[in-house]
């Protein structure tokens, strides 16, 4: 059985963190709350999702599993207000999530979890160098690496965070010191990675989120930010693009 209640706004925010960089995902449900993690088809980037019972105003739940095609969701939830709430409760008798948003009920068919890719495992990283910027900054350095290219270098050098994109023509650099990010953890670290990934991942990051970005050498990034007040969190892990010699 699941049965919860919860922001619409903290749902929303949490299902297109997944919606990234996935269509459809499995959902781990247990009485200590909800699990995601899932990859892209082009294996390239993945994504984590742990929301816990405390981020919701009432769980009631034992150990399930639902597939659930994340458009669809969403397209649910944005026909909620702001500072509305979502009551969800899965009927076992027809396999169909229901949904109540203020006065408006909606039953979310949900998709058989066994046609949906396997929770990959997560690769154990030694990620040497590490720094902390708010969502702001973060998507400002995605939109000015747009303006030229489709890729996009992130490094630290020394206690200094930056940022580099080149085109045929054009090419940008964005830098920040320690004394202009949150957090640093310094040393030496630069790898390539694909922009529309990043891109993706900006648009599911509110402007007052404060994100951790954990880097080396040619290895992937892994980008990490909380969400409902620190009750759950989101992880990205995207592959570099290893550039040739």
């Amino acid at each position: 059985m699941f049965k919860a209640k919860i922001s619409a706004d903290i749902l929303r925010d949490s299902i297109k963190s997944i919606s990234s960089i996935v269509d459809e995902a499995k959902f781990k449900i247990t009485d200590s709350g909800i699990h995601v993690r899932a990859v892209d088809p082009a294996n390239v980037a993945m994504v984590s999702l742990e929301l816990t019972s405390a981020a919701f105003d009432s769980f009631e739940a034992t150990e399930l599993e639902l597939g659930i095609d994340l458009v669809r969701l969403i397209d649910a939830l944005d026909m909620a207000e702001r500072n509305a709430s979502v009551i969800m409760e899965f009927n076992k008798e027809t396999h169909k999530l229901q949904l109540g948003i203020g006065g408006l009920s909606y039953t979310l068919a949900l998709l058989d979890p066994s046609t949906i890719r396997k929770e990959p495992k997560v690769p154990q990283l030694n990620l040497a160098t590490s720094v902390k910027i708010d969502g702001t900054t973060f998507k400002r350095l995605v939109k000015a690496a747009e303006k030229v290219g489709e890729y996009i270098t992130l490094g630290i050098k020394g206690d200094s965070f930056y940022m580099e994109a080149e085109g045929d023509t054009d090419r940008v650099r964005f830098e920040m010191t320690r004394e202009e990010v949150i957090d640093i953890v310094p040393g030496e670290s630069r790898s390539l990675y694909s922009l529309d990934y990043l891109t993706s991942i900006s648009k599911a990051v509110s402007a007052s989120t404060e994100l951790t970005i954990e880097l080396s050498i040619d290895y992937p990034v892994n980008i990490s930010f909380n969400l409902a007040e620190g009750k759950g969190s989101v992880k990205y892990l995207l592959a570099p693009r290893i550039e040739s010699e």
